[in-house]
Formats: C-alpha cells, structure tokens, sequence
C-alpha cells in the first residue's frame, strides 16, 4: 500500500522515490508541524513588513523634523527597492542553488542588521546606503520564503497556507503604524527608536537557520533523497490539527502540464505567456500598492493633518488589511487563483478612485480601509499562485524573477508620486494607481488556474 494511503502518523516502508516523496507530502493532512513551519517563516515575514511599513511614518517624520524635501523622501523610499528588486532576482537563483532554509536566514541577518544601524545614522547619505542594504536582504527573502512555504504546504491547502503567510504581512504592517504612530510620533528621535527595533530579525535569524528543514522538493532535486526521506517522515509522524476523518479528502488532480515540467527556462515556450503576465501583474502591483502606501502618511500631512493624526489614520486603514487575507485565504481554494485574484484587483481599483475622491476625514479613512482590504487580499493571492507556476527546478527563480521586476515598478513609485501630485493632483495620482490595478487584472486572465495542480 503506498505510504501516502497509510493513517497519518505511520512511516512508509517503500523506497523514497522522488514521485513517492513529493506525492505523500501532498496528500499528508495539516499537522502541527506545518502549522510551526507557518508561524516561524510568518514571523519573519511580519518583521519583513513592518520594516517597510515603518519607512513611511519615518519620510514623515524626517519631511518634518529634518527638513529633506519630498523628492529626497522620494530616493530613500526608491533605493531601498532598487535593493529590494536586486536581492529578489538573485535571492532566488540562490535559494534554487543552496537551498532555500539557507538564503531566507541569510537575508534576515542583512536586513535585520543593516536596519539596526540605520537608526545610528547622522547623515542622510548613510541613511540612504543603508536603505538600499536594507532592501537586498528584503527582496532576497520575500519569493523565498513564499516558495518555501508552497512546497512544504499540502496540494489541497497549498494557497490557502501561502495566503495565510501573506497574511503575517499584514501583522508587521499594522506594528509598523503601532510604532509609527506611538514611537515615531512621540519626538524628534522617535524614528531612530523606530528603527532600532529592525534588529530583531537578526537575531531571529538564528532560531530560523537552526529550527526549519529543507524543503523536500529542493532535497529531491538535488538527489539528497535520503535527507528528503528523513524530513516527510517527521511529517508524518507529527500529529494532524484535525482528526484524520476530516483530513483524508479527496483529491482532484488536473492532467500534468508535462510542457512546464521538462522547461529548462521560465522563458521557454511552455512557460513563457505565464511569465510574462505574471511580470506584468507584479510590476502593476507594486506601483500602486507602493505609490499609495509608502506616501499616504506624508499626503495626509501635506493635506494640513499634523503627523499623530495622520500616523491615526493610517493605523486605521491598516487594520482592514487582515480581514482582507482572511476573506482571499478562503475564496483562494474555494473559487481558484485566478478568480479570487482578478476579483481583489478590481476592488483595489474601485478603491483606488474613491480614496482620489475622497475630501472628509471619515471619507479618507473609509476608502483607506477599502483599499487596504483589497490591496493585500490581491497580494495573498499573487504570491499563492506564483509558484504554482513553475516546476520545482525553476521556482525560485520565476517567483524571484517576477518580484525583481516588479520592484522596478516599487522603485519608481516613490519617485513619480511628488511629479504626479504637482502635476494631476491627488485624485489623478490615485486614478494612475487604479488604471495599474485594472491592468493587472487583465493579465491575470492569462494565467493557467493552478488550484488543486
């Protein structure tokens, strides 16, 4: 009887095939080890967000008590995502090359350290330099851990666990408006207090080097089926979450795509209409998401609202971004990829425009809300699909690839912000940011529907 059959808890007997491996960690129900697997890379996940959320309370602040003009808050904002789209592209070359346990403490120990010495910086040259050192650790880190999550998740859950990640995100997002709005707020150096606070990752680094396994599909490509072997089976022998009659579904499988799995490049025919919408749907993504929320505390406070009411306001907004997981974590594996994400990135471009329209403060913050809703529900599940669309030997490199030029988009958005506000007013900003959005749903169409694969 094959070893995925047997009751969970139950070690397998057969050789450990590559095909044997990866087919009863598929079909394995949830257990508790998925679930600290989860949490661990979640963490550093939220530590991810609330370093890049904590950026724009500290453009504020700086606009505010340094005196730097808009565009200067405009390079420190973009280096540290020209970093960010670097660390992506080779970030995840090298996790398909070293593994990606390996390269996601990596680059929390750089981004962690880097962010701790920010906090000493005295002139703003350094504090640029360490920005963009900063955002190489990010940008390595961010596809990696998404696609390391992915292959250990089992097929039936894998989207909603890679959406339950991304909602960690919105975790480190919200103590990032906590510290922003408390910390950054309360005097002239809450920001270097702020930012102190980014040497948590580096000793976090520690704890995930130490406690996470290599990812099975990673073993198995590389002919370590023996280490492989060894890590499905502390799987199997943890317990489920659930009792095993509620665990032991079905599972519908579509015919393989046999084109994608013999690909040798993310380029190639098989693979090259998904590369190229899933590049153009990361780029329209982080213009908006990053023009908008890198910038909306500094636009509130040009808007005539003092820092600790405008750092209020976006407290609030972010808030709505959980409830937004939650709701795409479950449309994910009810209604598949592709649907759950066009329908969040046109609830983002509807948003979009009533945050431009938008002039009474209860106005502001409901479109706020809105926007943050569906902005990070459409981020859950751009990173769910991501590396469904690729076979093992090129994930890392398709998710890193498509992040890395989706940041090109991240670094230009700080940049464009101030030109399009003297130039379209904020309304017109915020109609770019929607006409992005409705972009990216178009290209989704062209994605293959990856649920349940």
């Amino acid at each position: 009887m094959p070893s995925h059959n047997l009751p969970p808890g139950t070690l397998a007997s057969t050789p450990a095939s590559t095909d044997d491996l990866n087919d009863r960690l598929d079909q394995l129900p949830v257990t508790r080890r998925h679930a600290r697997l989860l949490g661990v890379t979640g963490i550093g996940w939220a530590l991810d967000a609330m370093d890049i959320g904590l950026i724009s309370f500290v453009m504020a602040a700086l606009i505010a008590h340094w005196h730097i003009s808009s565009g200067q808050a405009s390079l420190l904002a973009s280096l540290g995502f020209l970093g960010m789209a670097l660390g992506a592209t080779f970030g995840g070359k090298l996790s398909d090359k070293y593994g990606r346990r390996h390269i996601f403490a990596i680059t929390l120990l750089v981004y962690g350290v880097a962010t701790g010495l920010s906090a000493l910086a005295l002139t703003f040259t350094t504090l640029l330099v360490l920005r963009f050192i900063v955002g190489l650790g990010l940008g390595a880190e961010l596809p990696v851990a998404s696609t390391y999550i992915s292959e250990f998740s089992p097929r039936r859950v894998r989207g909603r666990m890679v959406v339950i990640l991304e909602a960690f995100w919105a975790l480190g997002w919200i103590a990032a408006a906590l510290i922003g709005t408390f910390v950054v707020g309360s005097s002239e150096n809450g920001w270097r207090f702020a930012l102190a606070f980014g040497c948590i990752p580096a000793a976090y680094a520690a704890v995930v080097r130490l406690g996470l396994p290599e990812s099975v599909r990673y073993l198995v490509s590389r002919g370590r089926r023996e280490e492989a072997q060894q890590v499905v089976e502390s799987f199997e022998r943890s317990r489920p979450l659930r009792a095993s009659s509620e665990t032991t579904q079905a599972i519908i499988e579509e015919s393989p795509d046999l084109g994608a799995q013999a690909a040798t490049s993310i380029w190639s025919p098989a693979l090259k209409r998904r590369t190229g919408a899933l590049w153009v749907i990361w780029f329209c993504v982080n213009l908006a998401y990053y023009g908008a929320f890198i910038w909306i505390p500094s636009l509130l406070v040009a808007a005539g609202f003092d820092l600790v009411k405008s750092f209020t306001f976006t407290l609030i907004m972010t808030l709505a971004q959980l409830p937004g997981y939650a709701v795409s974590a479950w449309l994910i594996e009810a209604w598949g990829r592709r649907a759950t994400l066009v329908t969040f990135l046109a609830g983002s471009a509807l948003s979009a425009v009533a945050y431009g329209l938008a002039a009474e403060p209860w106005m502001i913050i409901t479109a706020g809300c809105f926007l943050s809703f569906f902005n990070l529900g459409a981020w859950g599940a751009l990173y769910a699909v991501g590396p469904e669309l690729y076979p093992v030997q090129l994930r890392g490199a398709g998710t890193g690839a498509a992040a890395g030029f989706g940041r090109l988009a991240s670094i230009a958005a700080p940049l464009i912000v101030p030109v399009l506000v003297g130039l379209v007013g904020v309304t017109g900003l915020f109609a770019v940011f929607a006409a992005a959005f409705c972009t990216a749903a178009a290209a989704t169409l062209f994605l293959p529907e990856t649920k349940a694969r």
